[in-house]
């Protein structure tokens, strides 16, 4: 693996070489491995290695940045000079700022964000809390662990007559952030991940989980609740499309609600392309809603900074149901402090979820965390509750429809069931919804504890499975 010592070398012979006014170097890469396996056989084991840097250059409000995978003295030269070419042909950017400094990238805290103790600048004080992100056990992954793993699967699919396909994989990485500034980042994580659709003659079933320690991966459970789910969706039955009272397990619930979070970006106020224009500060879902962004929550994963090296702040986005705030990256918060919508948007500053400049995408929430609501109930105690609805494994294929209303399209799949008088009767065949976010989010009746959830739509969230009434299927699928 990089080292945080050999970045810091690195980064020093990069600053000899660079004549511009600052000096921004981005770390990142890892060891990656992947078992893919259809037809209840591994079909394909793939590993690789690599690290690149990242070089940004700026002169007196000009900037640009240049890649490469090659850290020889030679490679460096020209990676800067190809940086500072670029840099001096823009033209300057009146929003650009100077560089953090480590002091402006802790932020009030004034606590150092690495790991490790950074090697090109003195620690202000000691590193925040994070949960542990490196695991040993999980750096060690082998092709044969995998292999295992999916022997396990392959067992279960065989058992039931169904045909497994899927992916175990495991890497290690690592990201880092160093400026002639003084700032310096530095940040190492493993990830585990187990993907598993389960083939029936006419039906499927499927769960995913990942976690940086595979520990808490358990590839035979994973199996047995895929196949249960393709054994129960078996011969399914048509019903018509309509609104129904839905329950949404967590990867479906993180599938659609991550449509929103780019809207929760400072820039997209600023562009008038965000669904929270005028409505920062209104009451827009139901009251049991209450959703954070917290890089520190034990089911998170991720670097505890941004792309320009500022702190993650821990934020209340939705307080039961109230849009609260938004995200910054630093440029942004600026622009917004001389704006019109200064006075309607709530507090603004610099919240550590900018991009690596220079970048058009501004900003995201990327460590979604749904609050605990209130009498927290089971998906078994949801389905028992109602008296006629459809349980929802996941949604694929969505897309957006209309953006102020969040109006969303998309698919059910693997593991749709018809719900009556409590209980799971039959699987359906599928359904095309279109349903706005604001609604669903309004119309919450229960929810569970919120679990580290992953799907195919958005990145992985702590969400809670959910029932909806009144969610939209306008259309009954073929399958």
């Amino acid at each position: 693996m990089l080292t945080n010592d050999r970045a810091a070398d690195i980064f020093d012979r990069i600053r000899k070489f660079s004549s511009a006014d600052e000096v921004e170097v981005l770390f990142s890469g890892g060891k990656f491995a992947l078992t893919r396996f259809a037809n209840n056989t591994i079909h394909q084991n793939v590993a690789e290695e690599n690290y690149a840097v990242s070089v940004r250059t700026a002169f007196g409000g000009r900037t640009a940045r240049a890649s490469t995978n090659k850290f020889d003295d030679e490679s460096l030269r020209r990676v800067v000079a190809a940086s500072e070419e670029l840099a001096k042909v823009q033209h300057p950017d009146p929003d650009l700022l100077p560089m953090p400094d480590a002091r402006e990238a802790a932020g009030s805290g004034d606590q150092n964000l690495t790991g490790e103790a950074p090697v090109a600048t003195q620690a202000l004080h000691s590193t925040p809390a994070l949960p542990p992100r490196h695991f040993v056990e999980t750096a060690a992954i082998t092709p044969e662990l995998r292999a295992a793993g999916v022997k396990k699967i392959v067992v279960v699919a065989q058992k039931h007559e169904l045909n497994a396909a899927g992916i175990f994989s495991s890497g290690e990485s690592i990201d880092g952030i160093f400026n002639s500034r003084g700032l310096a980042h530095w940040h190492r994580q493993t990830s585990a991940d187990i993907s598993i659709t389960m083939l029936g003659a006419d039906s499927s079933g499927w769960q995913k989980a990942n976690s940086p320690n595979v520990a808490n991966l358990d590839p035979l459970a994973l199996a047995e609740i895929a196949a249960k789910k393709a054994l129960d969706s078996a011969r399914p039955q048509q019903i018509p499309a309509g609104k129904y009272t839905v329950i949404l397990e967590p990867s479906a619930v993180l599938d659609i609600v991550g449509f929103m979070f780019w809207d929760y970006a400072g820039m997209a106020i600023l562009d008038q392309r965000s669904f929270l224009n005028g409505r920062v500060g209104t009451q827009l879902f139901g009251q049991n809603v209450t959703i954070w962004d917290d890089v520190a929550h034990p089911l998170q994963t991720g670097s505890p900074f941004d792309g320009e090296g500022m702190r993650r702040k821990r934020l209340a986005l939705v307080e039961n149901g109230v849009v609260k705030r938004l995200v910054y990256a630093r440029a942004t918060a600026a622009r917004m402090k001389r704006s019109e919508y200064k006075d309607t948007v709530g507090p603004v500053e610099a919240t550590g979820h900018g991009f690596a400049l220079p970048n058009e995408m501004g900003e995201l929430p990327q460590n979604i965390v749904f609050a605990v609501a209130q009498n927290p109930q089971t998906v078994a105690q949801m389905i028992a509750s109602t008296e006629r609805g459809v349980l929802v494994t996941r949604l694929w294929y969505i897309r957006e429809v209309e953006p102020f209303e969040k109006m969303l399209t998309g698919m059910t799949r693997d593991g749709t069931f018809y719900v009556e008088n409590g209980r799971v009767r039959h699987g359906v065949r599928n359904f095309r919804f279109n349903e706005s976010l604001i609604h669903m989010l309004a119309n919450v009746e229960a929810m569970s504890v919120p679990a580290r959830a992953s799907g195919e739509e958005s990145f992985d969230m702590v969400v809670p499975a959910m029932k909806v009434r009144e969610f939209n299927f306008t259309e009954v699928t073929k399958f």
